[in-house]
C-alpha cells in the first residue's frame, strides 16, 4: 500500500479504522502522518446512510475517539472542530473496507450504503471523485458480488498476491 503510486501522489487520504475482521490500517495511518499527508476517517450517522470524512490531527488522535454501538471508533457528534473533507479541499484517495469484492470492482459492504452515498457526494465536489482502493484479504475476492444501481464501483482492490 505504502509503495502504491496513487498513495504516493495523494495528499488528502480517507481511510477506515479497521475492525478485527478487516485488513488492519493502523500502520498505514501512521505512515500518512509520517509523510505529511492529511488523514480523514469516517463518522457514520446511525439510522441513516450519511457519512462524513473528518480530519485526524495525528495517529495518536485515534485514542480520543468515541466507540459507537457498532464497536467502531469515530469522532463524536458534538466534535464540530474537525474539518470535513468535502467542506474543504476534497479527497485524493479513499481506502475502503468491505465484506466481499469481485475483480470488476464491485464491493459488498455491510448494507447501509455509507460509502456509495459518500462517493456520490464526492462527485458533486469541484475536485470530483477520489481514486478508490479496497483493502481485502484474498478470501474476500469472489467471482461476483450482488450490486444495485446505487453501488459505485471501486477503482482497485489490493489483496495479498493480487
Amino acid at each position: 500500500v505504502i509503495d502504491h503510486p496513487k498513495y504516493q501522489e495523494s495528499k488528502r487520504i480517507a481511510i477506515f479504522l479497521s475492525m478485527p475482521d478487516e485488513v488492519q490500517t493502523e500502520e498505514i495511518i501512521k505512515d500518512i502522518f509520517k509523510q505529511g499527508k492529511e488523514c480523514f476517517i469516517p463518522r457514520y450517522k446511525p439510522q441513516s446512510n450519511h457519512m462524513d470524512m473528518l480530519k485526524l490531527s495525528s495517529a495518536e488522535d485515534i485514542s480520543s475517539l468515541a466507540l459507537t454501538c457498532w464497536n467502531i471508533l469515530q469522532p463524536s457528534d458534538d466534535d464540530i472542530a474537525r474539518e470535513e473533507a468535502l467542506a474543504g479541499g476534497g479527497l485524493d484517495l479513499i481506502f475502503m473496507p468491505g465484506l466481499g469484492f469481485d475483480k470488476k470492482g464491485n464491493r459488498l459492504g455491510r448494507g447501509k450504503g455509507y460509502y456509495d452515498t459518500y462517493l456520490e457526494r464526492c462527485m458533486k465536489h469541484p475536485r470530483g471523485k477520489p481514486y478508490t482502493i479496497a483493502l481485502a484479504f484474498r478470501e474476500q475476492i469472489c467471482e461476483s458480488v450482488p450490486v444495485t444501481e446505487n453501488d459505485v464501483p471501486i477503482d482497485e482492490i489490493l489483496y495479498e498476491d493480487c
